[in-house]
């Protein structure tokens, strides 16, 4: 997905869902029946055979022992069965060749490496001729039969996304190995996050820039006549990439590694800025864009102005169910009580719907926030209803908006929209993700001695802003929410061309 900026400041994106390519050619399918059952069979019992060598590189230590990088005859014997092995796993998925271009760069040279474009779980191959790295992982993945213990043997970095505290010791170990002097092998990072389909960069965690050391950048590219190996939001699932992939009689791998890149001393001090220039400087080596979308959980979020915008707001998608059902919004009577919450279930959301498809129910009910009892807020319910009608005008809309979710004053009539009131709105209308809705709250509210918004503050902001007003033009005129796949999508002008979305998990 790539970022244009047009006169007026407007954010244009292209698709980055993975279209499957065509696989229609009989000769293909003829191959696929022949070679894919026979490489996937072979490729897993070679994946069964890592784990005596990636065992026996751990067994016995101590925790404390596994604090250091570890060397000797673990290290020669272990290390190069593990590499020899991998080399071997992905020949037999058919990538037969992997072309290696550049100089890969010392541990002192550069203790960090960072790969991209990240577009399949096939990436991990660019390890090979990095000498098998040290990566970072989530520490489910410990529990992973083989993949756990590859883990183990890697010496991997851990982080875990329920522990806050975890994040902050990745941080510190990421620096200790990096500030190690060549001690500690090279750490790869693949700073995207998160697969995409190699049309542009996403943006840049600034993870593997922490530590302010040199880093080199490796680019990743699948020169294949047919791209059966990318594995993005709303592509194919693991199995039909997997199935795809070896079904091609080679695959071919280009590993690319760029000059290293020394951080100036801003840069060494504002991860931020370092990982923006390096993405700059790898997409241009790339021919792609960079861009500033990025996947928040599941969820693509785009920055627009100052705020985080889903690129597809589920709100779209409950207007395609509810279209589907045959239901228009503007005939349901809300009722919604403004400043106060109405807690309803399932069934009482299908009654005041006028819902009878169980599955059409839950699938609107699912687009819902619900609290631990399994009950939406009815605001919600009557805000986006009131958004998908085309009866009222976006001055009426952020004001009903406002009306539904601010708070009385105890002192005075004045009603104020709070945090949790202005995250609920944005995540509802445009899909921004909640913390970085509290987070914009307290920036606007950092003008005034208050800690809420007053209407004319929450219509400056959304309606009077030239960049926010076209943004909540596009997302929230009723006459206007475009299909993803309708000329006035976001995805489709930057395109140029009209796409039916694939209907695919993420």
């Amino acid at each position: 997905a790539s970022q244009e900026l047009s006169p007026d400041g407007w954010t244009f994106l292209p698709e980055i869902r993975q279209p499957l390519a065509s696989v229609e050619n009989p000769w293909f399918c003829l191959l696929g029946a022949l070679l894919a059952p026979i490489r996937v069979l072979l490729a897993f019992i070679v994946l069964f055979l890592l784990w005596p060598f990636a065992w026996l590189q751990v067994a016995g230590l101590t925790e404390e022992q596994l604090q250091e990088p570890i060397t000797g005859w673990r290290k020669t014997v272990c290390h190069n069965g593990v590499l020899g092995l991998s080399r071997l796993l992905f020949f037999l998925l058919g990538f037969l060749r992997i072309r290696v271009r550049g100089q890969r760069a010392s541990c002192l040279q550069a203790p960090v490496l960072v790969a991209a474009p990240h577009s399949t779980f096939f990436d991990p191959i660019v390890l090979l001729p990095c000498d098998l790295p040290k990566v970072v992982s989530r520490a489910e993945n410990l529990s992973v039969p083989v993949i756990g213990a590859l883990l183990r043997f890697n010496q991997a970095i851990l982080v875990s996304r329920h522990d806050p505290a975890s994040r902050r010791r990745v941080v510190e170990e990421v620096r200790r190995r990096a500030t190690s002097g060549g001690k500690w092998p090279q750490v790869l990072f693949f700073p995207e996050g998160t697969c995409s389909n190699k049309k542009a960069l996403l943006k840049f965690k600034p993870g593997a820039f922490i530590a302010g050391v040199p880093v080199q950048p490796v680019l990743i590219r699948y020169p294949n006549s047919l791209d059966t190996t990318s594995w993005a939001w709303r592509g194919p699932g693991v199995l039909k990439v997997l199935w795809l992939t070896a079904s091609q009689p080679c695959s071919i791998v280009d590993v690319e590694f760029l000059p290293v890149y020394h951080p100036s001393l801003e840069e060494s001090r504002d991860p931020t800025l370092y990982a923006n220039n390096v993405q700059r400087v790898m997409a241009q080596a790339l021919g792609i864009p960079a861009t500033e979308c990025e996947f928040v959980g599941s969820l693509p979020v785009i920055v627009v102005g100052r705020l985080k915008v889903a690129l597809e707001p589920q709100l779209w998608e409950l207007r395609r169910v509810l279209r589907k059902a045959g239901l228009s919004p503007g005939c349901v009577d809300a009722g919604a009580e403004p400043g106060r919450s109405r807690m309803i279930s399932q069934e009482e959301f299908a009654r005041q719907l006028q819902l009878s498809d169980p599955q059409t129910v839950a699938g609107a009910f699912s687009y819902f926030q619900q609290d631990a009892n399994g009950l939406v807020d009815f605001r919600d319910v009557a805000l986006a209803l009131a958004a998908l009608d085309g009866n009222r005008s976006l001055e009426e809309l952020t004001c009903l908006a406002f009306e539904l979710f601010a708070e009385e004053q105890t002192e005075g009539p004045t009603r104020l929209l709070y945090r949790d009131g202005f995250s609920t709105i944005l995540h509802l209308l445009l899909g921004s993700p909640r913390p970085a809705a509290v987070t914009l709250h307290a920036e606007l509210c950092q003008a005034g001695s208050c800690q809420g918004l007053s209407l004319c503050q929450f219509q400056d902001f959304s309606l009077r802003d030239p960049l926010h007003e076209k943004l909540f033009s596009t997302y929230l005129r009723p006459s206007q929410i475009p299909n993803a796949s309708s000329p006035g999508s976001p995805t489709a002008r930057a395109n140029g061309t009209v796409q039916a979305p694939k209907q695919k998990g993420d």
